[in-house]
């Protein structure tokens, strides 16, 4: 009796030891004697103890950084670039029995990328295409990556840190290109100005009457400041007028 008491529970914890859970969001492959069998999905699985194990496979999309790389960019700047990876597993399979860490392998193969594609570019391709260097690293990692079962869904450029005195003649540069945006726009002001002076000069030439208004005007505006007196030399017939054609 004892004898069946102790199978019993050897039995029962032999059980209980081949339990495993996978969650929706995993995988598990399973070896037996270090030979894959099969691949398990979400629930509540058995596998054999001892002579048979599993290895947990996050399918999720998966983020690693780029850790910062100095550059030379092609017009010779010195510059420090890192950036971030997002991929997702595709093939379990693969991704396990192909390469042996695969997040350290797409880090290697993404700082590779990001060195070459940046130090065919210049500084401010880089600055300004952003996007478009993503692009580019990643269409590199991914052609390495699909033979491991891995897609790449993004690579971007994250920080980019630039020495000293280049950030001094940036700042230069930029302040001297407002500056000349500036001083063209006082210069396009002035001609409009001087323009509208122009047209308003010749419609005042074709009315005397126009002269007198206006004559009026700028005395009336110069009386509002404060009280004085305004003394004419000569009498205000002596204007030059537009003669009436007979």
């Amino acid at each position: 009796m004892n004898s069946l008491i102790i199978f019993s529970l050897l039995f029962l914890l032999f059980l209980l030891l081949g339990i495993r859970v996978v969650f929706e969001y995993k995988r598990a492959l399973k070896f037996r004697f270090g030979k894959y069998i099969s691949t398990l999905q979400p629930g509540f699985r058995w596998i054999i103890p001892i002579v048979e194990t599993i290895q947990i496979v996050d399918i999720r999309v998966i983020t690693i950084n780029v850790v910062s790389q100095e550059v030379m960019t092609e017009d010779n700047v010195p510059c420090s670039i890192d950036g971030v990876v997002f991929f997702k597993i595709v093939n379990p399979e693969m991704a396990v029995l192909e390469v042996e860490e695969y997040n350290f392998a797409i880090n290697q193969l993404a700082q590779a990328a990001l060195r070459d594609v940046c130090g065919k570019v210049e500084l401010d391709t880089i600055l300004s295409k952003r996007e478009e260097m993503g692009k580019n690293i990643k269409s590199i990692v991914e052609i390495e990556t699909k033979e491991w079962g891995i897609e790449i869904i993004d690579v971007k450029i994250k920080d980019i840190q630039l020495p000293e005195n280049m950030k001094r003649m940036m700042a230069n540069q930029a302040e001297a290109e407002r500056s000349r945006r500036a001083r063209i726009i006082l210069a396009q002001a002035e001609e409009q100005a001087a323009d509208a002076l122009l047209n308003a000069g010749r419609k005042i030439d074709q009315s005397p009457s126009a002269i007198k208004l206006r004559l009026y005007q700028t005395l009336s505006n110069i009386a509002a400041e404060k009280n004085s007196t305004i003394l004419f030399p000569f009498p205000e017939e002596v204007l030059p007028r537009l003669k009436k054609e007979d």
